[in-house]
């Protein structure tokens, strides 16, 4: 009874156990990122915080209001026949003023507080460009770790049903126990880098899993095709097309944008700003009304220092777009022409994965027939496990670089 009930539990939690797990391809990853990485979380409060700044700078200036009361304070200065709290001994002064921004000083502000904005927007989606880039590269560190560690799986059940083989034609004294000893040696290296690459694989898929900010566990489906692996534009065309598309570019243009705003703002600060109201005055109860107007005089202070200030800040957005621009240009053609190499070293791969195959086959059907010797099979174990290495090897690097391709030229955001 205790069994069955054991039983029950255990295939009911089997549903269960499968509903935990997220199962990712990479634009999975991608998307999950975007959603709920911890680090572009914060990040995108920075646009929040523009935009108060915008309304901050619609607000008008408060009015401000000022009382003064003056009160003799020796009795012989006493209207007759009054005490010291009468009004008659006492003026006060009422003031009701408010400061009026002109030379559009207010829509100026806002204007450039608008374009802080888009600089924020813009940071933030090159963030998500660099968060973007670094999970799609991560999925590839778990798929290469993944597959690796298959192959290792692979070649060590190889060995390990060729040691059985082994472990019997020594006992009917077919072979020497050298040649037992150097197969199960072998095994053993296999085990080793089993236990590694099983370590290697874990480790990639924790990083995995915090960069994708998922709470249950995650595994990644190998056999996602990596998107399109066929870039279709010439290398003119994606140049161009990053100039206009990367995050990086376009927050450098909002720069210069909201430089040349923050030039007219600074220069309407420059103009003097009055003060202006109404006064009411009552003096030892007589009423006096009248009205209040000041304004600076800009003999010594006309804003020098913050419009020069706002002139080299644009000039310094614009040699950084300048110099942007130029790194644009040599990343894109950098990363196409190693995009081209990486696939035409995949191609040429796939043509030899089928030989090593054969060949280990064939050398592995004649040593078990004596055909030939334990060194012949060693060495043909050896070549089709550095072939199946150094292929796969090149299809990460192929992936690796199309993943660096859409991230030089911005379209891994539009992903």
């Amino acid at each position: 009874m205790r069994r069955a009930i054991y039983l029950i539990i255990c295939t009911m939690g089997i549903p269960f156990m499968s509903r935990a797990q997220t199962t990712l391809t990479l634009p999975g990853a991608l998307h999950a990122a975007r959603t709920n990485n911890p680090f572009l979380k914060p990040a995108s409060l920075n646009t929040a915080i523009a935009q108060s700044d915008v309304i901050t700078a619609g607000l008008r200036p408060n009015p401000v209001l000022n009382n003064q009361t003056l009160q003799l304070m020796n009795s012989r200065n006493f209207a007759p026949n009054t005490r010291y709290y009468d009004k008659e001994n006492r003026q006060t002064w009422w003031q009701l003023t408010k400061q009026f921004q002109l030379s559009g000083q207010r829509r100026l502000k806002q204007q450039f507080a608008a374009g802080n904005v888009t600089v924020a927007e813009k940071t933030f989606a090159d963030v998500e460009r660099n968060i973007l880039t670094e999970t799609g590269n991560k999925w590839l560190d778990v798929w290469f770790n993944k597959v690796n560690l298959q192959l290792i799986r692979e070649a060590r059940v190889n060995i390990d049903s060729l040691v059985k083989t082994q472990e019997i034609r020594l006992r009917n004294q077919v072979i020497s126990s050298s040649e037992l000893a150097r197969t199960q040696l072998l095994l053993q290296q296999y085990q080793l880098q089993y236990n590694n690459a099983a370590q290697n694989y874990r480790n990639e898929l924790q990083n995995l899993q915090l960069l994708t900010g998922q709470t249950d566990s995650i595994a990644i489906d190998e056999q996602d095709p990596v998107i399109s692996m066929e870039m279709t534009q010439e290398l003119d065309s994606l140049v161009n097309l990053s100039l206009v598309q990367r995050p990086d570019v376009q927050q450098a243009q909002a720069t210069i944008s909201a430089a040349k705003s923050n030039i007219s703002l600074q220069k309407a600060l420059a103009q003097p700003t009055p003060e202006l109201g109404f006064i009411y005055n009552p003096q030892n109860t007589v009423p006096y009304f009248g009205v209040f107007a000041t304004i600076d005089l800009p003999v010594f202070s006309r804003n020098q220092g913050e419009i020069r200030k706002s002139k080299i800040v644009l000039q310094q957005s614009e040699q950084s777009l300048s110099a942007l621009q130029k790194q644009v240009s040599t990343e894109v053609q950098a990363t196409w022409h190693t995009y081209q190499v990486n696939r035409e070293t995949v191609d040429k791969y796939k043509s030899i994965l089928p030989q090593a195959e054969t060949i280990l086959q064939s050398v592995k059907y004649a040593y078990t027939k004596g055909g030939t010797t334990i060194i012949d099979f060693l060495e043909a174990q050896r070549t089709w496990f550095e072939t199946q290495k150094m292929y796969y090897d090149a299809l990460y690097n192929y992936r690796k670089s199309y993943l660096q391709l859409l991230q030089v030229t911005g379209l891994i955001n539009q992903l």
